[in-house]
């Protein structure tokens, strides 16, 4: 059984991050869901709302990818996770969602070790072009 990703941030972060998921990988779709949380939205709806999604998985083991610690979809997103069938990774970003959903087939720890790498390695500085450099 694949791991099933959820990816809660900030609104409209969530959904733009799983439709470049699905760009890549489009067979994707039934293991990566989004959760978008509006700006005037409650923590306590967007937990209910989080816990729907959450359920409709089956029991599924779950990485939860969030944005930003500290914010409410953080907050809500450490008040799904359990520590045992769900993991929470902040600071998501598009390499380590598609490091995710390469690797969703290995085991809850090893996927929340990858897709910490993935997010960190894919931030690198990059060199000007020489002709934009004169």
């Amino acid at each position: 059984m694949n791991t099933r990703l959820l990816i809660i941030a900030h609104e409209p972060l969530a959904h733009a991050l799983r439709e470049c998921a699905l760009h890549v990988f489009p067979d994707c779709a039934a293991d990566v869901q989004a959760l978008d949380v509006p700006p005037d939205e409650a923590p306590e709806a967007t937990l209910i709302a989080a816990r729907a999604l959450r359920a409709e998985q089956g029991g599924a083991p779950l990485l939860v990818l969030t944005d930003l610690v500290g914010a409410t979809p953080s907050n809500v997103a450490q008040r799904l996770v359990d520590g045992v069938h769900s993991r929470l990774v902040a600071g998501v970003n598009l390499p380590m969602l598609l490091r995710a959903v390469s690797y969703r087939a290995e085991p809850l720890d090893a996927l929340a070790a990858r897709a910490l790498a993935g997010g960190a390695q894919g931030v690198v500085p990059v060199a000007a072009p020489a002709a934009a450099q004169a």
